[in-house]
């Protein structure tokens, strides 16, 4: 199943999910030592009502009774305190800074993919095995998911090659429907649990509660204004907004009939600037902190890949260039709501060639 010896040892993700729990029941099952271990990120007296949420106290319970069921060792491993400085702390602060922030690239990059990786190296293992739909091929190269539906690509562009040397996908090559038909198969406790859809540390979405708690007064209102900077209204705070939005303006007389989006946000004024959808268009942009996977060192000028801008957006076909720290992107065709703080990411015939995140810039092409 892995391109493993059935002797080696490998360390599994528990998050208490189904994929995991998956992940684990096949590994053991083909011979593997696995050893499940599970995250405790956030207080579990918030997260206990929430059911489905990552990692909270039920999923903690649920990971383990699924390595009773296979008879594995697992372990809980506390990892607050690196989670709230790594992720939680981070999201605030990119809201703050006029963003819109992608706490599970920031997850799977630091607490999972270098604190848990490092751990499961401590244990002896060959590798570490996660439940996410990526494919791992030789290499390695990291691609898309064969179930293009769960594909999780766009959340692991930040994956190192030395991270991915040791990562393992088992789910990769499987469609969803298969992963829960394994699960009744296995005779998993899990097999009837359904995904997690919200952020785990978010309850019922309400992002500026979070930001609220983790930076007090922190959140401040200000004016919601044109192009022109004519005052619209008003807002109570700009981690209300993204870019690209347009529900929740309430503007009422003053949009003048006019359909308006979010076209920028100011955090210097706490301002939050209005437009037009085709002012929204931009073809160029650039991105910092890239990680790349592809061939050599960096991109070559003008190499062309396809570049997705959300995780939910259809890739598009790109130019890439270095400039300097960053890389800039050209894409053949206007795309709408480029977002700062989420993630461009680089593809080619579904394989990840990298990605990095998208700078602050008002400027339009």
């Amino acid at each position: 199943m892995l391109d493993l010896p059935t002797s080696s040892r490998v360390v599994v993700a528990m998050s208490g999910g189904v994929d995991s729990s998956v992940t684990a029941a096949l590994l053991a099952e083909s011979g593997y030592e696995v050893v499940g271990i599970t995250l405790q990120l956030y207080d579990h007296g918030a997260a206990i009502q929430r059911k489905g949420a990552c990692c909270a106290g039920q999923d903690i319970h649920d990971a383990r009774a699924v390595a009773d069921r296979l008879g594995i060792p697992h372990y809980v491993l506390d990892y607050e305190s690196r989670f709230r400085v790594a992720v939680m702390e981070d999201f605030a602060d990119s809201y703050l800074a006029g963003e819109t922030p992608l706490p599970c690239v920031q997850c799977n990059r630091t607490v999972k993919f270098r604190d848990l990786l490092a751990t499961a190296k401590d244990l002896g293992a060959d590798a570490l095995a996660t439940g996410h739909y990526v494919q791992r091929l030789p290499g390695p190269e990291l691609h898309r998911a064969k179930d293009g539906g769960k594909d999780q690509s766009y959340f692991l562009f930040a994956t190192t090659r030395e991270q991915l040397d040791f990562l393992r996908f088992p789910l990769g090559g499987m469609p969803k429907d298969r992963v829960r038909q394994e699960a009744a198969r296995l005779a998993l406790p899990v097999a009837e649990k359904p995904d997690s859809q919200d952020i785990c540390f978010v309850p019922d979405g309400r992002y500026a509660d979070i930001v609220a708690r983790l930076r007090p007064g922190a959140l401040e209102p200000g004016e919601i204004v044109d192009r022109d900077g004519r005052v619209l209204g008003r807002h109570e705070g700009i981690v209300n907004f993204t870019v690209g939005q347009r529900r929740g303006l309430d503007l009422g007389n003053a949009a003048d009939g006019e359909r308006l989006y979010v076209l920028a946000l100011d955090p210097a004024r706490h301002r939050v600037v209005v437009g037009p959808r085709e002012a929204l268009g931009r073809r160029r942009f650039r991105v910092r902190e890239m990680n790349w996977l592809g061939e050599g060192d960096a991109p070559a000028a003008g190499q062309r890949a396809e570049v997705r801008i959300r995780s939910g957006a259809d890739p598009r076909p790109a130019a890439l260039n270095l400039r300097g720290d960053n890389v800039e992107i050209l894409l053949d065709e206007p795309e709408y709501g480029i977002a700062a703080g989420q993630a461009a990411v680089f593809y080619e015939s579904g394989r990840v060639l990298g990605g990095g995140w998208i700078v602050q810039e008002r400027a339009a092409d």
